[in-house]
């Protein structure tokens, strides 16, 4: 009933903890591969911000600008104003780990430029995830509480929305790391050397979004089976 079992509440304990765990290590792993190739400075001395330059130019993609932002690893692109924005300790940086973030988010504003259809797709369903989050929880709830079965099935189904976006972003994000690499390799904006320690810190990156992928996957399962024990009562 409810997933509890004197006083255990299983499904979090079976489904969801072990998915929180490897999140939390997906975030240490980025964090660490990250400081560690950031001391490694790339011999042709170019920046990120040059190198996100660059993989612009080599996909043919105008128009976009690269702008400082603060903070650290808060890089991002905005489609909004078509404008890619580096952490200062990646913009000015000619680290290793500072060119494959910087390249990472010119792969974003290059999804855009060609039309790749899972970033479309995520754009789209943003404004419906922002809106899942914010109504899921209450909806079910009052669906619980008040034993309104269809209104906690709405909340269950809104809850899903952030397990779809999650979803859709995982693709995103691994083909901006593939577009980013595949950039650096035919520029030649690292050494070879150099280059597996840009692909380590993409990897390590990746990892985060599989991980909350797992994570939202196993709370929608988790209330499933929560809802599930409620309709047996």
């Amino acid at each position: 009933m409810f997933g509890y079992y004197y006083g255990f509440d299983w499904t979090y304990l079976v489904l969801v903890l072990p998915c929180v765990i490897l999140a939390m290590w997906a975030q240490h792993r980025v964090n660490t591969t990250f400081q560690k190739y950031e001391s490694v400075y790339s011999r042709r001395r170019i920046t990120g911000a040059q190198a996100a330059s660059m993989v612009l130019r080599q996909n043919g993609v105008s128009g976009v600008r690269i702008e400082e932002t603060s903070g650290r690893l808060t890089d991002h692109y905005d489609p909004r104003g078509n404008v890619i924005r580096l952490s200062s300790s990646v913009y000015h940086s000619t680290s290793v780990a500072s060119i494959g973030v910087a390249c990472h988010e010119a792969g974003h504003a290059v999804q855009y430029a060609k039309g790749y259809a899972p970033i479309q797709i995520r754009a789209a369903i943003i404004p419906l995830t922002n809106l899942g989050s914010a109504l899921s929880m209450p909806l079910l709830i009052l669906g619980l509480i008040f034993n309104f079965q269809n209104l906690a099935l709405i909340g269950i189904a809104l809850f899903g929305l952030s397990t779809l976006f999650q979803l859709v972003t995982l693709p995103v994000e691994i083909d901006a790391s593939r577009r980013a690499l595949a950039s650096i390799q035919q520029g030649g904006l690292l050494y070879d050397d150099e280059y597996p320690m840009a692909r380590k810190t993409l990897t390590a990156a990746a990892l985060t979004y599989v991980a909350a992928l797992a994570v939202s996957l196993a709370q929608l399962l988790r209330l499933v089976i929560l809802f599930g024990g409620r309709r047996d009562d």
